[in-house]
């Protein structure tokens, strides 16, 4: 035995603190027998009030384990079961065995627990069957705090946690008392999909969390979509860490849907999430109210320039804002010193972290779809978890473990839904809307060649100069808008926004065309702003002039320096009633000065 007089170290500790109780942290103790532990026992024994109990940072067997949960029976006052690192060693069935004789003394003593953390032991499923029958009892019915971080539980183990905490949560309802969990950690845990599926369900039934910490868990977007469902039902939330999971772009969209729900965001750490620069323009959109932000990591995310500076000017409205981080992206020299120019305009500029100005820019002929795995499940060593993935060697198919039911779930996401930020559309817009199936031109069975307005409008390409002047009227802005306004919704914003491009087009070549280019894009605009789109459509029109990149790559066949050029006039001879699409298109034309 040591030499340690362990009772009168534990009551050194907490003399000085509201709260009483014993600590034996980090002493690196061999607690096998309960001999081991009868220090730790009489300390238990003799001391009136123990609200806590630190064991971390020694080992315990199951005979220590079984003489210290005895000598808790006395203790109905205890509430912290502070127990991480303590079965360094042990072996596999012991684990459980130790767990149930400490949770049997605290049920014996009808204690109620706010903190349970056993972060930092390899529980696994095995280790979750000796807590189960303390996390269904009367004693976590008051659990604010739980705390699994690096526990190793799989899959099997996440399915017994939710369905243990379910019970509890059903069992403290039915006592009166419902369970009001707070604060949830779970990182490095190798969920999984199928586990981070289990897991929403707690978040969905208890609606109480204000902070979720779950990093490094292998979840791709559909395990993520999952969480982000669960997520949507706690409105306190204030933490969010999901670092180190394959978000993506397509998890960034549940994402920002689910943050509409959680106003009261302080912190939020999506670092390592292969989010890229349309993941970017998803948070971004979303993020835009959050004004209680204080953290924000979005660091190594292969997010490019234009991703970067769509998001300084979504957070530029955060005084409340301490840290940013954003290093490890691709911005490149350039755009880095782009990024911190537009941090000068915050309240707090020193708020962005330090950032490496040799990372590399995402160069015009990569190939930035992320179809190529980003968005698919990775196939990773089972002996290896901590190793950075590549996302080229071990990223498959994305229907390559999916169920039935789930294939036929994406198939049917890929052939009716849009990313609400990704905008692009290709040569042919005529023929696609960005929320329906119908094209264009069959939606009111209008034939391109009935009139010359309508020839214009419904072209799938730049119209030439000759059949710009061949439209005689007087007023050619009426003319355009009689065809748009026949259509509603996307398919009325494609045409608004293509016909500007084709009077656009012409800008430099005829005066007429760019006053209605002028004019057009005023009137998309105001388009903008009467459905509360504006930062839907900036980002639209701004991929669609060449000036923010987008992951789905395609070629136009419009003059990008004459539809520039109209933009900026636009800019200086009109009124914009949107003072943020006014700034943004400001902030992106400029860049093509530097």
């Amino acid at each position: 035995m040591s030499a340690f007089n362990f009772a009168d170290l534990g009551k050194e500790l907490t003399e000085n603190s509201n709260e009483e109780g014993l600590s034996y942290e980090d002493l690196q103790q061999n607690w096998s027998e309960a001999e081991d532990v009868k220090d730790v026992v009489s300390a238990l024994e003799t001391q009136k009030i123990v609200h806590y109990l630190k064991l971390n940072g020694n080992t315990l067997g199951v005979p220590g384990a079984a003489a210290i949960g005895k000598a808790l029976e006395k203790h109905p006052e205890f509430y912290k079961a502070l127990w991480k690192d303590m079965f360094t060693g042990r072996l596999k069935a012991e684990i459980p065995e130790a767990l149930k004789h400490l949770g049997k003394g605290l049920i014996i003593a009808n204690a109620r627990l706010t903190v349970l953390d056993l972060s930092d032991n390899a529980l696994g499923p095995n280790g979750m069957a000796g807590l189960e029958e303390l996390l269904r009892s009367s004693v976590c019915y008051t659990l604010q705090e739980l705390r699994l971080n690096n526990c190793g539980l799989g899959i099997g183990g996440g399915q017994m946690l939710s369905k243990a905490i379910l019970d509890c949560h059903r069992n403290s309802t039915e006592a009166g008392k419902p369970l009001k969990l707070k604060i949830f950690v779970a990182g490095r845990n190798r969920l999984e999909n199928d586990g981070a599926k289990a897991i929403a369900k707690i978040f969905s039934t208890l609606k109480t969390l204000e902070e979720i910490t779950m990093p490094q868990n292998s979840i791709y977007h559909i395990g993520i979509e999952a969480l982000s469902e669960g997520i949507k039902h706690n409105p306190n939330l204030k933490v969010l860490n999901l670092n180190d999971n394959t978000v993506a772009s397509k998890g960034a969209s549940y994402l920002a849907d689910a943050f509409a729900y959680i106003p009261r965001l302080r912190e939020i750490n999506f670092g390592d999430c292969l989010l890229k620069t349309n993941g970017a323009y998803n948070f971004a959109d979303a993020l835009e109210n959050h004004h209680e932000l204080e953290v924000v990591n979005l660091g190594f995310n292969e997010i490019g320039v234009d991703g970067g500076l769509v998001l300084v000017n979504a957070l530029k409205n955060k005084p409340k804002l301490r840290k940013l981080i954003l290093d490890g992206n691709q911005f490149g020299h350039t755009g880095c010193e782009a990024i911190k120019n537009a941090m000068q305009y915050f309240k707090n500029p020193n708020a962005l972290e330090e950032m490496l100005e040799d990372q590399s820019e995402i160069e015009d002929d990569e190939d930035l779809d992320e179809e190529n795995g980003d968005d698919g499940d990775e196939d990773y060593d089972e002996g290896n978890i901590d190793e950075t993935f590549d996302e080229e060697d071990e990223l498959y198919d994305d229907h390559h473990n999916d169920t039935t039911e789930e294939v036929e779930e994406d198939e049917d996401y890929i052939e009716n839904a849009v990313d609400e930020t990704a905008y692009t559309t290709s040569q042919n817009f005529a023929a696609k809307t960005l929320n329906t199936n119908e094209s264009i031109v069959s939606s009111k069975n209008i034939t391109p060649s009935v009139t010359t307005y309508e020839t214009f409008c419904l072209s799938q390409k730049p119209c030439s100069l000759q059949m710009f002047d061949s439209l005689r009227d007087s007023d050619k802005l009426k003319g355009f808008m009689e065809i748009i306004n026949q259509f509603q919704g996307d398919n009325h914003l494609l045409l608004l926004v293509f016909t500007a491009l084709k009077c656009a087009h012409l800008a430099q070549s005829s005066a007429e065309a760019l006053e209605l280019a002028v004019a057009l894009y005023q009137e998309t605009v105001d388009y903008a702003v009467q459905t509360k789109q504006e930062r839907r459509i900036t980002n639209y029109l701004l991929m669609q002039l060449g000036l923010l990149r987008c992951e789905e790559k395609f070629h136009t066949e419009y003059n990008m320096k004459s539809c520039r050029f109209a933009l900026r006039q636009t800019l200086s001879k009109k009124s914009i009633d949107s003072v943020y699409m006014k700034n943004t298109f400001q902030v992106f034309l400029n860049q093509l000065d530097v």
